[in-house]
């Protein structure tokens, strides 16, 4: 299912997310408050304004018809509309946990997609598990963040094939506001959490190659997510 929201997302700060050939003076930084669903495109989710934790949120579920399950939860985002980004720094604010009534392998999931492509089937992501960070079973630790590259690389063939490499752990709290930081250069993609100056996941090669595309606020089956602050440099 994608829908398209009206236009108007709240924008800050407007400028190229693309990097800017040296004869040129820098792009600024493009921010969205994130305070509504205007100027989302909506796959397999819902969206809509909400205040969460004392701040000025987007909530965002998935869609009573969107017929995703289990592990089949590649394509639900809620695309920035006119984003373009290929190298840089994505920041926003997470907070990310399980429904009510959700199945007991639901985590949370919550996080962010780039170079998403037009047909919305083919992005990377960096995401959460928020009820793993401090889980008491230490292999569930060790699984407190992710990144894929879909539909290719989801997250169990990376595990199967390459076990840990694509996942690490990080402290975290279910549904308390987390500081996500990707930075994207050459090949290799860092995520950083809560300000912290050493990465919490390192991807030295993002599968299947360099590319660009939009970017999108990403959740997983059953996960009751919110979005604020994105600041895209």
């Amino acid at each position: 299912m994608l829908t398209r929201a009206a236009s108007g997302l709240s924008l800050l700060l407007a400028g190229p997310l693309a990097a800017q050939p040296a004869s040129q003076p820098p792009a600024r930084p493009a921010s969205y408050r994130l305070d509504s669903a205007d100027g989302l495109e909506l796959v397999n989710v819902r969206a809509e304004r909400a205040t969460y934790r004392g701040r000025r949120a987007v909530r965002v579920v998935g869609a009573a018809d969107a017929n995703i399950t289990g592990t089949n939860n590649r394509e639900m985002l809620a695309v920035v509309a006119g984003s373009d980004f290929a190298e840089g720094t994505i920041e926003l604010d997470v907070a990310g946990a399980p429904q009510a009534g959700a199945d007991t392998s639901v985590r949370g999931f919550i996080g962010v997609a780039f170079h998403v492509r037009p047909e919305r089937t083919h992005f990377r992501c960096f995401y959460l598990r928020p009820t793993n960070g401090r889980s008491d079973d230490q292999l569930r630790r060790n699984h407190a963040t992710q990144y894929v590259a879909e539909p290719d690389f989801p997250w169990h063939r990376l595990r199967r094939e390459q076990p840990g490499v694509y996942e690490s752990y990080a402290d975290m709290e279910p549904g308390a506001w987390t500081r996500v930081k990707v930075v994207v250069a050459g090949g290799r993609a860092l995520l950083y959490l809560n300000g912290a100056s050493q990465p919490a996941l390192v991807v030295s090669d993002m599968k299947p190659g360099e590319e660009r595309g939009a970017i999108a606020l990403w959740i997983g089956v059953g996960t009751e997510g919110y979005f604020s602050n994105l600041v895209v440099r």
